[in-house]
């Protein structure tokens, strides 16, 4: 039987290690996602996480993950709640709690329509959607033709810089300690270059059974539907992304080739009247769970 409201109001909030990653995966499960094993190791080396431990040693009663980004950004994930604990209020603590952690950080998340109201309470404001894509890669539809010059190949050591600085460009804020991690979080990373130079980089990690492409940045359009090709080619499961709802053109093509949209969430900010960077080249995050 779950403990008392009194009880459960009193239970300490801490940060979690990787040591906690298959007690975050068991959580997911718990409500109904996928394990994600991958994804939450990441999250974890990367990030903070908090949570709260059922005292009865039944795991977690509620966790998520904030990614920092320094003092200009940090993004809330994977915020889940226990279903035996479900609508008591656990899950609000929890954020006040990281609210009050990062009080004066802008902040980012993405909602589930059962999540935004929580999240409106809390002071974000809803400044776009995202769509989250998942099939089987089809190759029905080719790539638009991108502008001349422009070549994909698979990433090597000596490109990291030039990922790190279109980074940070796109983004707005340094992902440093995020990016670096990719050549060994990812099954492949691919860059875009044009005379020389370095116009977008994308990766397919392994989550379950499918392969998501992110993060997928790059300078139009085409050069991302190539990125895309070129890491769809070197798999041979289905893909999964979350796009922009604004980039209407990938969308279209990604449908176009058998990977449809199944969800739709809430991009929402806090104390920030939107996101830095820049959002025409910002295709796909690596995670939503990371901004």
């Amino acid at each position: 039987m779950p403990i008392s409201q009194t009880s459960l109001d009193q239970l300490p909030i801490r940060r979690l290690t990787s040591d906690d990653l298959l007690a975050c995966a068991d959580l997911s499960e718990d409500r109904g996602w996928d394990r994600e094993e991958h994804k939450w190791g990441l999250l974890l080396a990367a990030g903070t996480g908090y949570g709260v431990d059922d005292p009865d040693g039944k795991g977690l009663v509620t966790a998520c993950v904030v990614t920092s980004y320094g003092p200009g950004l940090a993004a809330i994930g994977m915020v889940l709640v226990a279903e035996r604990y479900a609508r008591r209020g656990v899950g609000r603590r929890l954020m006040q709690h990281v609210l009050g952690e990062y009080d004066g950080t802008p902040l980012t998340l993405y909602a589930t329509p059962n999540g935004q109201p929580l999240y409106e309470k809390l002071g974000f404001a809803e400044i776009g959607t995202s769509e989250l894509l998942k099939g089987r890669f089809s190759f029905a539809e080719p790539a638009s033709e991108a502008p001349a010059g422009t070549s994909v190949r698979p990433a090597t050591a000596e490109d990291l810089q030039a990922i790190l600085r279109l980074d940070r460009e796109v983004f707005g804020v340094d992902r440093t300690h995020l990016i670096t991690r990719l050549p060994a979080f990812a099954d492949q990373l691919r860059v875009a270059e044009r005379d020389g130079e370095l116009t977008g980089f994308a990766a397919i990690w392994p989550n379950m059974d499918t392969h998501v492409v992110g993060p997928l940045i790059a300078r139009d359009p085409a050069t991302a539907q190539h990125l895309v090709t070129s890491l769809a080619d070197a798999t041979d499961r289905p893909l999964r992304t979350d796009v922009d709802s604004g980039h209407t053109a990938l969308l279209t093509w990604l449908e176009a080739n058998g990977v449809g949209r199944i969800f739709t969430t809430a991009l929402m900010v806090r104390s920030v009247p939107g996101l830095p960077g820049d959002g025409s080249r910002r295709f796909a995050p690596l995670t939503v769970a990371a901004g």
